[in-house]
């Protein structure tokens, strides 16, 4: 169960990663991608920070994350510059891909019925009478 402190903590650190981010996006004039950070979670001692990202699109994601991984001392850097004042020690960023909307999407096409989970779906027909 996450306190009050560390939500607070990670809210700050998510906004300020966002525009790290796409700063960087826009910088680098790299043109078709999306960075979102959708949630950060800081440990209990505030030691450690993980990041999940979704990258869009899905293709570059693991190229992406992986470029994002090989800056995470700079990203830190620019992180403890913007939050200076707010905390005295920058946690350690752990960035991880977020997969849940891959996941949502594929239970959407399962409740459209657009990829039946059951081979056979006379089988469920059967079922519900007996």
């Amino acid at each position: 169960m996450e306190t009050n402190r560390q939500k607070k903590i990670g809210t700050v650190l998510q906004k300020d990663l966002v525009d790290i981010l796409q700063g960087e996006v826009r910088r680098n004039n790299i043109s078709n991608l999306i960075i979102s950070v959708s949630k950060v979670s800081v440990t209990t001692d505030l030691s450690v920070a993980s990041v999940h990202l979704s990258i869009f699109p899905q293709e570059k994601a693991a190229e992406t994350l992986a470029a994002i991984k090989s800056n995470t001392p700079l990203i830190k850097h620019d992180l403890s510059q913007r939050v200076k004042l707010q905390l005295r020690k920058v946690p350690n960023l752990s960035f991880y891909l977020d997969d849940s909307l891959d996941y949502i999407e594929k239970i959407d096409q399962a409740l459209k019925g657009q990829e039946n989970p059951v081979e056979n779906p006379e089988l469920l027909i059967r079922r519900k009478k007996a």
